[in-house]
């Protein structure tokens, strides 16, 4: 791997361990919310009580978990570049008494695995973030069985996903960040419409298809939404780390503004939007 790419590597290893304990704290919360866009990948996956399955960039162990349950005479490997995340996917899966796994750190673009070792692969929100997504793409093919299903979801653009361009215009209102370069890991990386599925067919897959999953952030209050934006979301907490008190207090007040012209008088779940891309070997 090129040096640049290992140093976006190593840093998003960092972000995401320093992230851990708040997705600890949400992880409840935020399965429940990202249980659709699972539950597509695994019903793309037509997976059998036998398969053994990969699960890349799984976090604290979504949808791995949920997979495992239904491959009680297979197997799933829970994967991600975070340790820290992975801690609370053992937690988890020893709070569930699921056997069938194997969780370990390692790197997409370098998979420790030998050649179709795998019946599936599933990805939920890992594509956006990988430094080579070619490269990546290429390692999860490498190791998939021939006949076997690849699916991966991915953020959609930003005019679906109010939850978190509610927080991040207005403070890009605020504070007038600088964009990040053309083409950077970021959150909607993958989210024009067929940028997905071109780069697995590159890979080599076939048979890909394209699935739009929508939802919505079930915060019930501003407060609640803004505490999970700030223990959670990455590109909230980087934006507003260095930043004053006052100023912080300034953009939550625009931000439980908008809220407000939105939901008045209602609960607060702000709408998101997402692709589920799967594809065959």
């Amino acid at each position: 791997m090129e040096a640049q790419l290992e140093l976006i590597r190593d840093q998003q290893r960092e972000t995401w361990n320093t992230f851990s304990p708040g997705w600890r704290k949400w992880d409840e919360f935020t399965m429940n919310w990202l249980r659709p866009m699972g539950d597509e990948l695994i019903r793309t996956l037509s997976l059998k009580e036998t398969d053994n399955v990969l699960d890349v960039a799984a976090g604290t162990g979504e949808p791995g978990l949920t997979v495992a349950s239904l491959v009680p005479r297979g197997h799933v490997t829970i994967t991600d570049l975070a340790e820290g995340m992975l801690d609370v996917a053992r937690d988890n899966a020893d709070r569930r008494q699921i056997t069938n796994t194997r969780i370990l750190a390692c790197d997409v673009s370098e998979l420790p695995f030998e050649d179709e070792s795998f019946d599936a692969v599933s990805c939920r929100l890992g594509f956006m973030y990988f430094p080579d997504m070619l490269q990546a793409a290429l390692e999860m093919v490498r190791v998939l069985k021939p006949g076997g299903k690849l699916a991966a979801a991915v953020w959609s653009t930003p005019d679906k996903n109010f939850w978190i361009t509610a927080s991040m215009s207005t403070i890009n209102g605020n504070l007038h960040l600088s964009p990040p370069p053309a083409g950077a890991p970021g959150m909607f990386r993958c989210g024009n419409p067929g940028f997905l599925a071109a780069l697995l067919r590159e890979a080599g897959l076939k048979n890909v298809t394209e699935k739009a999953v929508t939802g919505q952030l079930e915060c019930g209050t501003n407060e609640n939404y803004w505490n999970f934006m700030n223990d959670v979301v990455a590109p909230v907490v980087a934006a507003l780390r260095n930043e004053t008190q006052s100023t912080r207090d300034r953009i939550r007040r625009d931000v439980f503004s908008l809220l407000d012209q939105n939901f008045a008088g209602k609960r607060v779940t702000p709408d998101y939007g997402a692709l589920v891309v799967s594809g065959q070997k």
